[in-house]
């Protein structure tokens, strides 16, 4: 399979996550979600995988704070479809924060570059200096 191959791949795996998420929601709100997209903020379904920040900007225009727990619900999705596995190597007092957008180019980096389904890790090197941490 080509890179092109993974790629389209990887977009059909992201929509199922994405379908998923707003099955959870019932049938005719899935439906009105995607229509809603649609026509009120030109985002066809077939081209979420390449706007996710307009989609993520959308969801919170729609579902307001509530758009969060969507784009977990999608995350648990895809990780579950791609095996992903994210560990978190840095100061305990410093957790760091992924966008829905950076975690699916992530996502999307590991699938494409694997290949085939596997595990993702992601090590972010931070040099813990005692004088950058304030103790409350």
């Amino acid at each position: 399979m080509t890179g092109k191959n993974y790629s389209k791949k990887f977009d059909t795996i992201l929509l199922k996550a994405i379908d998923e998420a707003f099955s959870s929601l019932g049938e005719k709100a899935k439906s009105a979600v995607y229509s809603y997209l649609e026509k009120m903020f030109f985002i066809p379904k077939k081209d979420i995988p390449y706007r996710l920040e307009d989609f993520s900007e959308s969801l919170k225009e729609i579902f307001g704070v509530a758009s969060k727990h969507l784009e977990i619900l999608i995350m648990k999705n895809l990780n579950r479809k791609i095996s992903c596995s994210y560990e978190w190597k840095g100061p305990s007092w410093l957790v760091p924060e992924l966008t829905f957008r950076q975690y699916v180019e992530l996502s999307r980096v590991h699938f494409e570059s694997e290949g085939k389904i596997g595990k993702l890790e992601i090590c972010i090197d931070f040099e813990e200096n005692p004088k950058q941490r304030t103790e409350g």
